[in-house]
């Protein structure tokens, strides 16, 4: 059965997502803060809308992926956003990463209008976003998550409801600190075999074949032997995800040094002029501090 769906936010992430939802044979409504990004998505049958008011005026389940909180905020409770025209009864559903305290805050608003809410936050990068096959974190009702099942399957592949509103950001925060300390491990790990005039790359083939492989060595491992940063997932979002990671253990009082330290490295990249690189670039702030150059 089909549904009619919205769609904010068609950018790197959201737009092949958009086109699988249309694939799975869903009327889609899209609106974008750039009329431009959206043109792919309505010359395959989406309609176009000029608010996310509008979006929510013809639509029983809203997508919704930006870059940061105040971008969710504003696109769901600010001038012509979401709420202000939102079916009693109808989802949002935020795939951006975003403060998880926030989320639950977010969740409550709406419910006293009458709209449901799950955070759904994603791993898997573009190329999974384009194959379908992206991992989905979700936080909300279990009955609100059922109902939006079978459109999480025409995106995702591994789907999981982590437990209620906010669950869903807890667990890709969780994702995002192993991401982030594993890229800087693999980093410090061909740095120190590279200072020792040792064959890199032979390194990490050895190491794929043991308990230290993993699809970071793998995949940011070749950028960094390859110095290719070309984004698969950008410094500067990696860095906007690692301060909500922090912002929230502070709040808590929960200890993360290492995911700190990767931080560091990121804020780094940043002062460099490095935002727009791949976050496997961190090996360019270890080189660094080796003594190794890293430009």
């Amino acid at each position: 059965m089909s549904i009619n769906i919205g769609f904010i936010g068609p950018g790197i992430m959201g737009r092949p997502m958009a086109l699988n939802l249309i694939k799975g044979g869903h009327p889609l409504w899209v609106y974008a803060r750039r009329p431009e990004a959206a043109r792919v998505l309505v010359a395959a049958g989406a309609t176009a809308c000029a608010s996310p008011a509008e979006v929510a005026q013809h639509c029983d389940v809203i997508f919704t992926i930006v870059s940061d909180t105040p971008d969710v905020e504003s696109v769901i409770f600010g001038e012509d956003g979401i709420a202000s025209c939102a079916r009693r009864g109808s989802v949002i559903v935020d795939m951006s990463t975003i403060s998880p305290t926030a989320t639950k805050v977010f969740a409550e608003r709406l419910a006293k209008q009458g709209v449901e809410m799950l955070d759904a936050p994603v791993s898997g990068g573009e190329t999974g976003a384009i194959s379908g096959t992206l991992s989905i974190m979700v936080g909300g009702k279990a009955s609100v998550f059922e109902r939006v099942k079978p459109l999480f399957e025409c995106v995702g592949k591994s789907i999981v409801r982590i437990g209620d509103n906010g669950a869903g950001q807890v667990a890709k925060a969780c994702n995002q600190i192993v991401v982030a300390v594993t890229i800087e491990a693999v980093a410090e790990a061909l740095t120190f075999a590279r200072r020792n005039d040792v064959d890199a790359s032979k390194v990490r083939e050895a190491l794929m074949g043991g308990f230290a492989g993993s699809k970071i060595m793998e995949v940011h491992g070749k950028r960094m032997l390859d110095n290719d940063f070309k984004p698969g997932f950008k410094v500067g979002l990696h860095q906007k995800d690692m301060r909500i990671v922090m912002e929230t253990a502070h709040q808590l009082g929960v200890a993360l040094p290492a995911a700190a330290l990767v931080t560091q490295h990121l804020n780094a990249l940043i002062g460099t002029g490095a935002a727009d690189l791949d976050s496997a670039a961190i090996v360019k702030v270890v080189a660094r501090m080796s003594g190794m150059g890293g430009n």
